[in-house]
């Protein structure tokens, strides 16, 4: 299975980044042994629609035309559902174990996502009840993507 995040927006070269990578990277190779055979960050550029609405049309169809068929996608959004590092692990292995070929993480932009891509997402996944900036939302997720992959290979990276 492939794991994609897909993210409206582009990192500057920074920590940002840096730590984005470094934890792509780790889930990457960490996964390999897993039935993970990849983990990808595919960013986006910005919608320069001139009003909110028509910026989140482009974005979503820009995301949509990326998301692998068969996919499972999950919407990164702060009224969704906040899962633990162990309720998203069991989340992954399901639906690694389901065969599916690719999971999907998206990242919207600063006018959210349209109607029509949220309708095709299997979840949402907040982390907790604040509103975070998208650069750290992407080091969180991709820190998260890492933590399932070493508790499904039993790595002591997570002591709960």
């Amino acid at each position: 299975m492939r794991v994609i995040v897909l993210a409206i927006g582009r990192l500057k070269a920074g920590p940002e980044t840096e730590l984005c990578e470094r934890y792509r990277k780790r889930a990457a190779q960490a996964g390999r042994n897993l039935g993970v055979r990849d983990v990808e960050l595919v960013e986006i550029r910005e919608s320069r629609a001139d009003s909110a609405e028509k910026r989140q049309l482009e974005e979503s169809i820009a995301l949509a035309n990326l998301i692998p068929e068969a996919a499972i996608t999950v919407l990164l959004d702060e009224k969704g559902e906040s899962l633990g590092s162990a309720g998203l692990t069991e989340k992954i292995r399901l639906w690694r174990d389901e065969g599916r070929p690719a999971l999907v993480f998206i990242i919207g932009g600063p006018d959210g996502l349209a109607p029509s891509l949220r309708d095709k997402a299997k979840m949402t996944l907040a982390f907790g009840a604040a509103t975070w900036p998208h650069q750290l939302v992407r080091i969180m997720l991709l820190e998260q993507i890492y933590r399932a992959v070493t508790i499904l290979g039993g790595h002591p990276y997570h002591r709960a």
